[in-house]
């Protein structure tokens, strides 16, 4: 089974919370909760009855950035961007039991991430997305089959998830550069069924 990680997102449809729960219905076991703009009350109020879904679904629970809400939200670790708190700062903080992740662009971002001791690498974007701002440049396909290239010369053995504006049909292409799985949020909910689409998804 591919590796799909559900990031959270709103749209006219779905609150995050609704969102979630039909990914996790459609067989998804990973979810990021990522508010960038919301207060720390705010997120610990989605983030309390986000991470009691994850546990109903056996679901890993991730969230975006706030290292110091990991631990009281009983989340299973954190997902920190290229402006958020340095890896090894993270995991300082957190120990050696929480899943650390990253965001990378480049092959720098990479080995610089690798250094940290990263549990995994989000690497995007693949496309355009609208689900963030300051979009770093896009890779596509052949982005992506030069990072893992440059990776398996230097041996870095870090699962790489592609991430940005990926869509159904664009998952049988980048399977086959050698990612280790994907990142999904807009694909599934703006389809007409977003459960059902999150099984297509998971099926592929």
């Amino acid at each position: 089974m591919t590796n799909i990680q559900f990031i959270t997102h709103e749209n006219q449809r779905f609150d995050y919370i609704e969102g979630t729960e039909l990914a996790l219905r459609g067989g998804c076991r990973w979810v990021q909760l990522r508010m960038k703009n919301a207060t720390d009350d705010e997120f610990l109020s989605i983030g309390r009855r986000m991470a009691q879904l994850c546990r109903d679904y056996h679901a890993t629970f991730l969230l975006d950035d706030r290292v110091h809400l990991v631990n009281e939200l009983g989340a299973d670790g954190v997902h920190v961007g290229k402006n958020d708190m340095p890896a090894d700062e993270a995991r300082a903080i957190l120990g050696n039991d929480k899943i650390i992740g990253g965001t990378a662009n480049t092959f720098a971002d990479i080995r610089k991430l690798a250094a940290q001791g990263v549990n995994y690498i989000g690497c995007g974007p693949y496309r355009y997305t609208t689900t963030k701002q300051n979009l770093a440049p896009l890779l596509g396909l052949k982005g992506y089959e030069t990072l893992l290239t440059a990776m398996k010369e230097v041996r870095i053995q870090i699962p790489l998830i592609a991430i940005g504006g990926i869509l159904r049909d664009d998952i049988p292409d980048l399977l086959k550069t050698g990612v280790s799985g994907i990142a999904i949020s807009g694909a599934v909910l703006n389809a007409a069924n977003p459960e059902k689409e999150m099984e297509k998804l998971i099926n592929i």
